[in-house]
């Protein structure tokens, strides 16, 4: 890939959650628990995580990758906006990532939300453009099915 050429992917994930929709869209609307199951992980650590949960409002990590990974001690920031979101139904976010200072990433995320029979179905939509020295579609993908597996230990363990 040449300095200006981007990866375009769209992905869908769907899942399903063993818990309420009000309490898997609250899981995502509170810093405190976004923090638990989103950004707190075994291969970083977290240097910063605010999130203001309101259309308009901002989503702000950072991560230092630990010793034993590929990128030790380099920097992982993500920073959003949230453009949609509707209680309990819809969350829109745009974001963009960056590893060591450089942009890696420009994306959409959309999660739709509904409720059934006391489990929670959530389609997950990411569109994005990958830059040079990104990690890709596939790579992206897995790393957000492995969040929603933390998701579903963590609403587990709150229950």
């Amino acid at each position: 890939m040449s300095q200006a050429e981007a990866t375009y992917n769209t992905f869908i994930i769907d899942r399903t959650f063993e818990a309420p929709a009000a309490r898997v869209f609250a899981a995502f609307a509170d810093p405190r628990s976004k923090r638990r199951w989103f950004a707190e992980g075994q291969s970083h650590d977290v240097e910063r995580f605010a999130m203001q949960f309101e259309v308009g409002g901002r989503e702000e990590s950072a991560y230092r990758f630990r010793p034993g990974t590929p990128f030790p001690g380099v920097l992982l920031e993500a920073s959003g906006e949230f453009l949609d979101i509707v209680p309990g139904q819809r969350i829109v976010l745009a974001s963009t990532m960056s590893i060591g200072g450089r942009r890696i990433s420009a994306a959409l995320q959309s999660f739709e939300f509904s409720e059934a029979g006391g489990q929670t179905r959530m389609r997950f939509t990411h569109q994005a453009a990958f830059f040079e020295g990104a990690d890709g579609p596939a790579m992206r993908q897995a790393g957000w099915e492995q969040l929603f597996g933390q998701l579903q230990a963590d609403l587990a363990a709150q229950a």
